[in-house]
């Protein structure tokens, strides 16, 4: 199952008209669907220029959404490697969430099938907590 980020955009909210910013209308739907779960933990954002380009805005416009998203915690940059949904919460819940998002990515390079990945995760997890899961 792939995920995508879905965000619309009501054009005639332009900052001057009173409405909701292009910006922040981006900012806000992200944060949403990152703090609601929709998008995971881990989880690559398009580059500046590739959502602009679907959205139909300007990179800059884009790239100040990312800016505020990173200054609230909710993503953060991996220089080359990309953008990403951040873990929030405590050390440990971070922890864990890079340990899955590592075993994601390996289970992917050796040719899993998400099903796959997640009957092997589910036979760790209950090897670890026994069967009261």
């Amino acid at each position: 199952m792939t995920l995508k980020i879905e965000i619309e955009i009501d054009g005639s909210a332009g900052a001057g008209a009173g409405g909701v910013p292009p910006y922040e209308q981006v900012r806000a739907q992200i944060a949403e669907q990152a703090r609601g779960g929709t998008l995971p933990v881990g989880y690559k954002l398009p580059t500046v220029r590739g959502l602009a380009l679907e959205l139909g805005l300007a990179a800059n416009t884009v790239a100040k959404a990312y800016r505020a998203l990173e200054a609230d915690g909710v993503i953060e940059t991996r220089g080359r490697h990309g953008t990403f949904v951040a873990a929030a919460g405590d050390a440990a819940a971070r922890e864990a969430s890079a340990a899955a998002q590592a075993f994601a990515e390996r289970a992917q390079r050796l040719g899993l099938s998400e099903a796959g990945a997640l009957a092997a995760a589910r036979d760790a997890l209950r090897a670890a907590y026994g069967d009261s899961g």
